[in-house]
């Protein structure tokens, strides 16, 4: 639940003031760790090091984003970064951590129907989270970034089990009912508006687009596109319970789920030939937003929910 507010005018102008002052004292740090580097970013780096490659996350922009000069080079579709979703650039434990991502590859992968390896992982954030399209596996900036992820993994190996402990909220619990868009609508106003904005577009970092955002698009044409993860509303709702207000993670569950639910219900880029995805429709999660699907519940049941009657369907199979 929302921490309680005084009622009242007084009320609400505290709690704008409180919500600002946590806005921006968070976005300065933010504009520390994703401010663009001394390093020439145009100049090709002596090797993939871990290094560049954890440039490359924290600057997705202005590295591979729709603004590089070379357009060769433009492999991200939209001007957010790696790090607007994997928070302080992927070090941080819990939620979308990166810390033990390279301990989970190679490993099949139900969407695409094969075993892939984390440079697979990489193109598919690419082209989904990102709207992009996918590098070449021998490219200087994949090995980079794979290296770095690589990095994470033995820092993590290397952890005593108080640094590896989440700093988070108790865990999103799925609410057994539809998601409700209307009433996420009242708290994206309420809790997120702040920083992503009314129309959901995010804070830049600078006017000029290359530097990206000190707060991510939530929806429109430079938000990630209706076949990334986030899309799905269980996958969402988890994310904002852990994360969100940045700083302040003190969503109750089902202002997680609903809110989830208002945002993935706004207008994004869509991806092609989504149909192809999950070979086997058995193994499509529950809560995969756009068909087909192995069994006759709507789309809308899909996109939001309730999930239990699907789970049991093939539970029962």
């Amino acid at each position: 639940m929302s921490k309680s507010k005084p009622s009242g005018s007084d009320g609400l102008k505290l709690a704008v003031i409180t919500t600002l002052a946590l806005g921006a004292l968070v976005a300065f740090g933010s504009w520390l760790d994703h401010r663009p580097s001394t390093m020439a970013t145009d100049a090709t780096p002596a090797a993939a090091t871990a290094e560049y490659g954890r440039q490359i996350l924290r600057e997705t922009a202005s590295i591979l984003g729709p603004d590089q000069v070379d357009p060769n080079q433009r492999y991200s579709g939209t001007r957010m970064a790696c790090a607007s979703c994997h928070i302080e650039i992927g070090t941080e434990p819990g939620t979308l951590s990166l810390l033990s991502t390279s301990s989970r590859y190679p490993r099949f992968s139900g969407r695409d129907g094969g075993e892939r390896d984390l440079r697979d992982r990489i193109n598919g954030c690419m082209q989904r989270s990102m709207n992009g399209r996918a590098l070449p596996r021998n490219s200087l900036e994949m090995i980079a970034m794979e290296a770095y992820i690589l990095n994470l993994g033995n820092q993590f190996a290397a952890m005593g089990e108080t640094r590896r402990a989440a700093d988070e909220p108790s865990a999103f619990v799925e609410p057994q009912r539809m998601a409700d868009a209307e009433a996420g609508a009242l708290v994206y106003e309420d809790r997120c508006l702040v920083c992503h904005g009314e129309d959901g577009a995010g804070l830049k970092a600078t006017p000029d687009p290359e530097d990206g955002y000190l707060f991510p698009p939530l929806w429109g044409p430079d938000s990630y596109n209706n076949g990334a993860g986030m899309h799905r509303v269980l996958t969402a709702g988890r994310f904002i319970k852990a994360r969100m207000p940045l700083g302040e993670p003190d969503l109750s569950s089902d202002q997680a789920f609903d809110v989830a639910a208002y945002i993935n219900s706004q207008p994004r880029p869509e991806m092609s030939n989504l149909e192809r995805d999950y070979p086997e429709l058995r193994l499509k999660p529950v809560d995969s937003p756009y068909p087909p699907y192995a069994d006759s519940f709507p789309q809308e049941q899909h996109r939001l929910g309730p999930f239990a009657p699907i789970r049991e369907y093939y539970e029962n199979l």
